[in-house]
């Protein structure tokens, strides 16, 4: 399928996906949650790939989900999904696509990543962090409850008091605190990439 909302780029046996809505913070919709699960489904397919990176456009990971729509952003749209997972949130289904992965993902987290955008790095199998990133589980702030199986996920990477304390709170902290919880395994300088958004070096210590 064509993508409009992430790019697709296999670099070797490194395949990176890339959230591309740099001008909205690459804000989370409907239409890139079916693009990064069919670009799973694509990775998973291809014997070439070895390892995905999933990273953002511009200077954000994500946003977290786009609420331009107002209270109709988290009615999450068509659902063609069998069963219980016609009821799912989309994150929820995201989360558990990259769950089943068949291929190790590494989160490349090269900016801010809040709401989704951080939950949906949960099931990858590495985190790495910019030193420019910005995390927070907002949802609190928000209203609702935390999503994408977090509440699953998150306890599990990092213990029970310090998921709960960021849940509870919402507040947002940074690729420094993410390290010494374990959220992250490491945090590496930002530089300018080429296209002028502030990366990590994160191919290091990957054989490239």
């Amino acid at each position: 399928m064509p993508y409009e909302q992430i790019e697709y780029e296999r670099d070797g046996a490194i395949l990176t996906i890339r959230l591309n809505r740099p001008d909205k913070l690459n804000a989370f919709t409907t239409t890139m949650m079916n693009e990064v699960i069919d670009a799973f489904d694509q990775a998973d397919a291809d014997d070439a790939v070895r390892a995905v990176i999933l990273t953002g456009a511009g200077r954000a990971f994500c946003a977290g989900a786009d609420i331009s729509g107002g209270a109709g952003a988290f009615k999450g749209g068509e659902r063609s999904a069998p069963g219980i997972d016609a009821h799912r949130d989309g994150g929820g289904l995201l989360t558990l696509r990259i769950f089943e992965s068949k291929k190790p993902v590494i989160s490349a987290i090269n900016g801010p990543a809040v709401g989704v955008g951080i939950t949906m790095t949960l099931p990858t199998d590495i985190r790495i962090a910019s030193s420019a990133a910005r995390m927070g589980f907002v949802f609190a702030r928000r209203g609702i409850v935390p999503e994408a199986c977090s509440s699953w996920f998150l306890p599990r990477i990092v213990g029970i008091a310090q998921a709960t304390e960021w849940v509870y709170t919402g507040r947002i902290f940074d690729a420094a605190e993410a390290h010494a919880a374990r959220l992250v395994s490491r945090v590496v300088p930002a530089r300018r990439h080429r296209d002028g958004s502030v990366v990590g070096h994160w191919r290091e210590g990957f054989g490239r």
